[in-house]
């Protein structure tokens, strides 16, 4: 008995063998954004992603498997201390997979992720996390549409204290 059931379960490993997903990279990443109407500039890995009223910046990096979307907000200086903080704070709470960050002097949404497990539908959630970060700096801070359970008052009383040690 032991012989038939290694002998069915090699055969179902030979013959069920479905076609490995396709793995992101430039190429593929070329043909999404024009099967989505999705303009953009720049060559293959490097592209600027025109995308609800942004552009996107869409980089890759092909031998060390990463890619990165990120837009510049409003430059670094002009950010307030309260804005950095709720940047911070949103990162954690209502950032979801895109985050704020700084770069060369700039606030910007940025999402990360190694490139050749990207799935299509993690793309197109990327240019729509990273467009709504950018789009709600300065109100809400998220990156969808849903609003976590902390309470805005909440969050504006802590901005408001003093900078000392809180328990």
């Amino acid at each position: 008995m032991n012989r038939i059931a290694c002998l069915v379960f090699l055969f179902l490993a030979l013959f069920s063998v479905s076609s490995p997903a396709q793995r992101m990279d430039n190429k593929r990443m070329q043909k999404i954004f024009e099967k989505e109407s999705i303009q953009v500039e720049g060559e293959p890995g490097a592209w600027m992603a025109y995308f609800k009223d942004y552009i996107l910046l869409v980089i890759t990096d092909e031998p060390n498997n990463r890619m990165r979307v990120f837009t510049p907000i409003i430059e670094e200086e002009a950010a307030s201390p309260a804005q950095m903080s709720r940047m911070l704070k949103a990162n954690f709470h209502s950032a979801l997979d895109a985050k704020y960050s700084v770069y060369e002097g700039f606030v910007v949404s940025v999402f990360t992720h190694p490139l050749k497990e990207l799935t299509e539908g993690q793309l197109l959630d990327a240019l729509s996390q990273v467009a709504k970060l950018a789009e709600t700096f300065g109100t809400t801070y998220s990156s969808t549409g849903l609003i976590f359970d902390k309470e805005e008052e909440e969050i504006e009383l802590e901005e408001k204290k003093p900078l000392e040690k809180r328990s």
